[in-house]
């Protein structure tokens, strides 16, 4: 639809007295504006200021006419709302750091704020922040000073300094004359504004965010921005407070409180305006039940919740943020849309309102004939027309706030009445503990100060809100005594278990899944007793799909913090990593997802976790030493890692090249030569991987089949371990290779590897010596390394060992077929050539089904409790326990039949 300027100027006169005024003393604005010449227009607005007397007047000047240019276009249809709102919000911008200069020059009038910084940071909250401030919106900055930058004179203490400026700076922009008035200020956002002055110094607001800010600090920093003054320092100081703002684990406690919040903002508007409790004359636009408010409020809740895990949410504006929310899956795409529109519109007639007096009113009026002439003024039919339309969006947007709300508010608040021994213990008894009395003891324990996590007021009470259900959850576990053993490990591990509980009641179904991880799963229980934010994941939609490819992966680890050092990279990794690696565990003990595919999986997130790794290694080795020319590093995968299933045991395998010159010298500020270059660079890499950082370990690494073994150097020259694989290696070593897999490095450097590993494996050999030599070697191997129990598929006669050294034997021997990394496709490809039993790709299926999922629900090789069973049952596919060991005993068989076909030796299986 074309722009109508006739009408909106029409318009403008007939029903909005401020406008119609502007249009009469700004007769060069009007006559383009008629003439449509927006552009013009917002030029001339602009320029408005200039000749005036002071920054004041030259300020008042300026948004008086742009104001006006602004309202013609916006009811003309030529400026969508988010250039009327940005031109607006980028006005006060200018006019706060022209507000600041002037309050600097007052004291220090030599100021020049193009040679110095002002030492003053000025930092945009609300709509101001968000880019989205309205015609007759207040500012609410924050202003804070650096006392060693502060411009000032030598006599006046720093803080008083600052204090002269800030009153300057309201004194500029809030005086009202003839000219109007440039912006109301409003500086009661600052910390403990009740008691601090207007201006606080920068170390005094990082104590106050960083120890005693309280919930609505943390919503309304959603949409700070650095605005005036000091930009870089307040980008810096928002940095700063990241942490405060974008919390990593899930807190459904916000929720609560933006839920009381929104019930006394209800209250109050009601009392204090005897506004309208449905729309019609009265009602209050922006605090309303269904009005603009509770629409920010709704993307502001599920930011606070999931923004310190999705950087993606972390966005200013109000529209942009719920179409991001759509795009994470974490609300309908019609919901956002729906929300998104309505805001729009209620934001559209709440400008209306203010341009017929230049009010800062989001109220409709409260007689009929007001309410038409806005009606008249948006170019609708009538007053009921608007009316009925607000009525719809409210009653839709209400709706879904409310359940928004009402689902995820925990009820810990309440006051709950914790109950005695004597009922607790017939409670537990009723849920079928075996010794209720005994474990009524024990929770007496953990509610009378035992516990760290359970000794605040506030604790306690959020545990009672989801005490009964827990304790159900417990006592239908498949171990409940092992269940409430981790669960105190866990309760032991934590500084505060509120948001833990708060989580739990949010979210019901998380407390039985918590009860079967406990119960059920040793490792996963581990890492849940180190990391309770574990299960914050498990409550997104996506929690039981698999990860995409490496390179989504990579792009998602790589999504660091601005400023994020060497060291908080690598625990930023540690932490996706482990969470990762955590819902694939879930899916494992739900039988949520073929075990062979998890394994898949695990390979993926660890190649990711290396790449990312190793480059942030690489860089920051780079810093000191420099790059060797014409050379990179180079990492092959062995074994599980090269052939890409791996388990949530598996440490990985591998192999540190460089390609290049070895007699060559990096070029940094402290030279190293190649050789000593990369065994650093190596073992530094291998570090990045390996050490436990704060947030725990991340990967065992293995570089044991490097060609110079486990006591050489970690690093080899490409030409090195060429030459090694041709000339010296063992081969076991060759068997090894079988499973190589380039993992690191340049497109080239990859390509470089695998040639020289397919020369290898290809080369022409001793068909009577690989036979004995497989032979001797898996003799020894069954001798030193016997299975650990009748679960433990890859060490057993029978097994996975067996089964790789047949598939490898067949590989070298052929020097060709089937010479795939992964054992699974080699496997099917050697099948296919009719080179194996077609046999053996079932038994591969079966005992790798049974390693990936046993190394969770079995650790230690043996049969686990009857639940345990069960879900390795699940996992693996089978109907029952009876099933699952018919299958492993078929597929040890035919393992044992297929060596007796390729050795002539006869396996003992037990089978």
């Amino acid at each position: 639809m074309s722009a109508d300027w006739t009408s909106a100027i029409a318009r403008a006169r007939a029903h909005a007295p401020y406008l119609a005024g502007m249009l009469e003393r700004q007769p060069a604005l009007a006559q383009l504006l008629a003439a449509g010449d927006g552009a013009g227009a917002l030029a001339l607005a602009k320029a408005a200021g200039d000749g005036a007397p002071d920054t004041g007047s030259a300020l008042r000047r300026e948004k008086q006419a742009l104001a006006l240019t602004l309202a013609i276009g916006d009811l003309a249809g030529a400026f969508p709302l988010l250039d009327v709102t940005g031109a607006l919000s980028a006005f006060a911008d200018r006019a706060l750091d022209a507000a600041i200069v002037e309050g600097i020059r007052r004291r220090a009038p030599d100021f020049d704020p193009a040679a110095a910084s002002t030492g003053v940071l000025a930092l945009a909250l609300g709509k101001h922040g968000a880019g989205e401030l309205n015609y007759s919106s207040d500012i609410d900055p924050i202003l804070l000073f650096d006392p060693r930058l502060l411009p000032r004179r030598e006599r006046d203490e720093p803080g008083e300094a600052a204090q002269r400026m800030a009153r300057t700076v309201v004194e500029t922009l809030s005086r009202v004359d003839h000219e109007g008035y440039v912006f109301r200020v409003d500086l009661r956002l600052r910390p403990a504004s009740e008691v601090s002055p207007l201006a606080i110094s920068v170390d005094a607001a990082l104590t106050h965010y960083e120890s005693s800010a309280l919930t609505w600090e943390r919503a309304a920093f959603i949409r700070a921005r650095a605005c005036a003054g000091d930009i870089g320092a307040g980008e810096a100081f928002l940095a700063a407070i990241r942490p405060f703002v974008w919390r990593r684990s899930l807190d459904f406690g916000a929720i609560a409180e933006i839920g009381r919040l929104t019930a006394q903002i209800r209250a109050s508007t009601r009392t204090r305006t005897g506004g309208s409790v449905v729309v019609g004359p009265g009602f209050d636009l922006k605090k309303g039940r269904g009005g603009i408010r509770e629409v920010e409020f709704y993307a502001q809740t599920h930011q606070l919740i999931h923004g310190g895990r999705h950087p993606a949410l972390r966005l200013r504006g109000t529209r942009a943020t719920l179409d991001a929310l759509a795009d994470a899956g974490l609300v309908p795409a019609e919901e956002a849309r729906l929300l998104g529109e309505s805001y729009d519109r209620l934001r559209t007639v709440e400008h209306r309102l203010q341009m017929i007096q230049d009010q800062q009113t989001h109220s409709l009026p409260r007689t009929a004939e007001a309410i038409e002439a806005v009606a008249r003024l948006e170019g609708l039919p009538g007053g009921q027309a608007l009316l009925d339309e607000l009525t719809a969006i409210t009653e839709a947007v209400g709706h879904r706030y409310d359940a928004l709300i009402m689902a995820n508010t925990p009820q810990g608040g309440v006051q709950v009445a914790v109950p005695d021994q004597t009922s607790l213990s017939e409670e537990l008894e009723a849920l079928g503990f075996a010794d209720p009395a005994a474990l009524s003891e024990r929770i007496g324990g953990w509610l009378g100060g035992k516990v760290r996590a359970l000794r605040s007021e506030a604790a306690r009470r959020a545990f009672e809100a989801i005490r009964r259900d827990l304790l159900a959850a417990f006592a239908a576990a498949p171990d409940p005594e092992r269940a409430l053993a981790r669960w105190e490990e866990l309760l032991g591990n934590l500084p505060t278990a509120i948001n833990l509980f708060n989580l739990l009641e949010a979210r019901p179904a998380l407390i039985e899944q918590l009860a079967r991880i406990l119960g059920l799963a040793p490792p996963l229980a581990d890492a849940l007793a180190r990391r309770a934010d574990l299960l914050d994941p498990l409550i997104d939609a996506s929690a039981f799909e698999l990860p995409g490819p490496v390179d989504e992966l990579v792009h998602e680890l790589t999504r660091f913090e601005p400023g994020d050092d060497y060291e908080r990279k690598l625990d930023a990794v540690r932490r996706k990593v482990g969470e990762l690696r955590f819902k694939l565990g879930v899916q494992l003990i739900e039988g949520a997802g073929d075990p062979i595919a998890i394994g898949h999986a695990l390979a993926r997130i660890a190649e990711a976790a290396l790449a990312v790794l190793t480059d942030a290694a690489v860089e920051e080795f780079r810093g000191a030493h420099g790059e060797v020319p014409a050379s990179e590093l180079l990492v092959l995968g062995l074994g599980r890692m090269g052939g890409g299933v791996l388990t949530h045991a598996s440490d990985l395998d591998l192999i540190y090249l460089f390609s290049g010159d070895f007699r060559a010298e990096s070029n940094g500020r402290r030279p190293l030569g190649a050789t000593h270059y990369y065994n650093r660079l190596s073992q530094r890499a291998i570090s990045a991987l390996s050490v436990a950082t704060a947030q725990g370990a991340l990967f065992e690494v293995d570089t044991r089949l490097r060609p110079s073994g486990e006591q050489g150097p970690p690093a080899a020259s490409l030409d090195s371990f060429e030459r090694y694989q041709r000339e010296q290696a063992w081969t076991w070593e060759h068997m090894a290779l079988c499973r190589a897999r380039p993992v690191y490095g340049s497109a080239a450097g990859r390509d470089a590897m695998a040639a020289i590993v397919r020369s290898v494996l290809t080369a022409p050999r001793d068909d009577a010596k690989l036979h004995a030599d497989v032979l001797e070697m898996r003799a020894r191997m069954a001798r030193h390394k016997p299975a650990r129990g009748p679960l433990d598929v890859k060490l057993a006669r029978g097994g996975l060992v067996d089964l790789e050294f047949i598939i490898h034997f067949v590989q070298l021997r052929e020097r060709g077929p089937g010479l795939d990394p992964d054992l699974g496709e080699a496997v099917r490809a050697l099948a296919a050539a009719g080179l194996v039993p077609e046999a053996l790709v079932a038994a591969h299926d079966t005992l790798t089904r049974l390693l990936v999922a046993g190394r969770l629900l079995a650790p230690d090789a043996l049969v686990p409790a009857p639940a345990a069973c069960m879900a390795l049952v699940r996992a693996c596919g089978y109907g029952d326990w009876q099933s699952l060991e018919r299958g492993l005993d078929r597929a040890r068989t035919d393992v044992a039949d297929a060596w007796r076909g390729a050795f002539g030796e006869t396996l003992e299986t037990d089978a």
